[in-house]
């Protein structure tokens, strides 16, 4: 069975996201995906609450409860907890935290020095490289991403990194299962049976919610 999933989606669990867990479900409905990752910034409960959501809706969307760690080096992903990961501690402690809870370990937009790439994806114990990012501004961090996945031959992955509900989905990961469950799907991102799809988002987008963003902090601070 082939399915496709977004393994990287931000909520409102996150503080630069305003999505809701309806809306993210509802656009991975609609933009074909069989399921989605819910990788919130150092906290688990966006993924947590998305399960729930998405059985009150009777949605056929699988949803894995995931965190975005921040690293010392820069951002990781990990797949299939429902514990957080204490933040700031080196790749290879953060990566030692996620074995212990059974997680699965995606490097995110290594090149992307914007969003906290972080800058290398050789010698680390990693399951996978997000070697398509829908959010870069131009194709080198991504180009660089698989050119180093290829190189040190690690699976490759595809994350849209979505921060709004309607660009979920806009890249994805492929993954070749049995069944459409959580099991399923971690086992295979672990067995690297992957491979990346999609296209990034315009920049128009990324921009616009980029402003957003910005002007959202300046605002927390004022305040």
């Amino acid at each position: 069975m082939r399915l496709l999933i977004d393994v990287h989606v931000h909520s409102c669990f996150s503080k630069d996201s305003n999505s809701k867990l309806e809306s993210i479900i509802s656009f991975a409905e609609k933009n074909g995906l069989d399921a989605v990752a819910i990788c919130d910034h150092d906290t688990v409960e966006g993924g947590i609450e998305g399960l729930k959501v998405a059985k009150k809706l009777g949605s056929k969307i699988t949803v894995i409860p995931g965190i975005e760690v921040t690293s010392t080096k820069g951002h990781i992903l990990v797949l299939g907890v429902d514990k957080n990961i204490e933040p700031h501690l080196t790749p290879e402690e953060t990566i030692k935290a996620a074995r212990k809870s059974g997680g699965v370990v995606i490097v995110p937009h290594p090149f992307k020095i914007s969003s906290q790439g972080i800058g290398f994806v050789d010698g680390i114990d990693i399951d996978a490289v997000e070697v398509l990012n829908s959010r870069c501004f131009t194709d080198k961090p991504n180009d660089e991403a698989r050119r180093a996945a290829q190189l040190h031959n690690i699976p490759e992955a595809g994350g849209s990194d979505s921060h709004i509900p309607d660009t979920v989905g806009q890249t994805y990961t492929i993954v070749e299962v049995s069944e459409n469950t959580p099991e399923a799907i971690i086992s295979a991102i672990k067995n690297g049976t992957i491979s990346a799809g999609g296209k990034k988002v315009p920049v128009s987008v990324v921009f616009k919610h980029t402003l957003s963003t910005i002007k959202r902090k300046v605002l927390q601070r004022l305040r």
